[in-house]
C-alpha cells in the first residue's frame, strides 16, 4: 500500500504493487481528511488527476467510494466538500451481524467472496468441540460498507451442518440469513473476544489500508443452542469501527485477558 507519510500532500501511488491506483488513491485521500487537509475546499478531479498523475477515470472510481461512504459530498453544480464519515457501531454483549450493522448505519453491505470450500483444520475443528478430521466449510469474504473495504471476514463450521450453504450467493446476503434459510440453523449465543492487532500486508492490502491505520480482530465462537457451529477471525478497519458497551447502575462485566490461554480460546 501507499507508505506512511508524515507531511501533508499528495503521496506518491506505486505501480508495481498488485492495489489497484483507485484503491490507492482512495486510501491517500483519506489519510489526508484524517491529517487535517481540506477543511476549506476538497480538489477537484482536475486537480487530483495532475496531484497524483493518474487518469479521471482513476480519480472518479476513487471519489465515488468517498462518496459512498460520506467522506466525500457532491451535489450537482455544487464543487465537491468535505462530509461525515460514517463510523460502523457494533454493540458490545449482543449477537450481531456486521451486514446488518452496516446497513443500520445507512451504508450499502456487499462482500467479494475470496474462498468458499470444505476443508480440514484441526486447530479450529477443536474449537468447534470437533474432531481433527471433521470436514469444515470454509468462507473467506472482504466486506464493504458503502463500497469501501471495511473487513476481511474468514469463517469456518461443521460440513455436515452448513452443507447447504456451498451454492449461496454472499454477495448481498449475510451468513446468518442463508445460515437460518438454508440449513435450518440459528444462532443464538456465544463467545468474542475482540483485540488489537496489526493487519499483515495482504489483509492491508484487501482492506485498502493505509499503512498506520489500526485495526480489530474479532474471534468469534457461535453457538445454536448448546452446538458450535461457528468459529469466526474478522480483522476490521480500527478506523471505520468501534465497540458499545451499555451499562446500569450495577454495572456491567467486562472480562480482560492478558495474553494468557483461556477456555475456548488456545490459540
Amino acid at each position: 500500500m501507499i507508505p506512511a507519510v508524515e507531511r501533508p500532500g499528495a503521496a506518491r501511488l506505486d505501480r508495481s504493487l498488485p492495489t489497484p491506483l483507485w484503491a490507492q488513491l482512495h486510501a491517500d485521500l483519506l489519510r489526508r481528511v484524517e491529517g487535517g487537509e481540506f477543511t476549506r475546499s476538497f480538489p477537484g478531479e482536475l486537480a487530483l488527476a495532475a496531484a497524483y498523475e493518474v487518469s479521471r477515470n482513476t480519480v472518479r472510481e476513487a471519489l465515488r467510494r468517498l462518496r459512498a461512504d460520506g467522506t466525500v459530498v457532491a451535489g450537482r453544480g455544487h464543487p465537491p466538500r468535505l462530509g461525515r464519515q460514517t463510523e460502523i457501531t457494533q454493540p458490545l454483549g449482543a449477537l450481531y451481524s456486521l451486514f446488518a450493522s452496516v446497513r443500520a448505519n445507512g451504508l450499502s453491505a456487499t462482500s467479494s467472496v475470496r474462498v468458499l470450500d470444505v476443508r480440514a483444520d484441526g486447530v479450529v475443528a477443536a474449537k468447534l468441540g470437533l474432531e481433527e478430521s471433521t470436514p469444515l466449510l470454509y468462507l473467506e469474504r472482504v466486506r464493504f460498507a458503502g463500497g469501501t473495504p471495511l473487513a476481511v471476514d474468514r469463517v469456518w463450521l461443521p460440513h455436515a451442518l452448513a452443507a447447504g450453504l456451498r451454492d449461496a450467493d454472499f454477495t448481498e446476503t449475510s451468513l446468518y440469513r442463508e445460515l437460518d434459510e438454508r440449513c435450518g440453523i440459528r444462532l443464538t449465543d456465544g463467545q468474542e473476544r475482540i483485540r488489537a492487532v496489526v493487519p499483515t500486508p495482504g489483509e492491508r492490502r484487501l482492506l485498502a489500508a493505509p499503512a498506520d491505520t489500526a485495526a480489530l480482530a474479532i474471534d468469534r465462537l457461535g453457538l445454536a443452542g448448546r452446538t458450535p457451529v461457528e468459529w469466526r477471525h474478522t480483522v476490521v478497519r480500527g478506523d471505520r469501527f468501534s465497540v458499545l458497551a451499555s451499562f446500569t447502575a450495577k454495572g456491567y462485566q467486562l472480562d480482560v485477558h492478558s495474553g494468557h490461554k483461556g477456555p475456548g480460546w488456545s490459540h
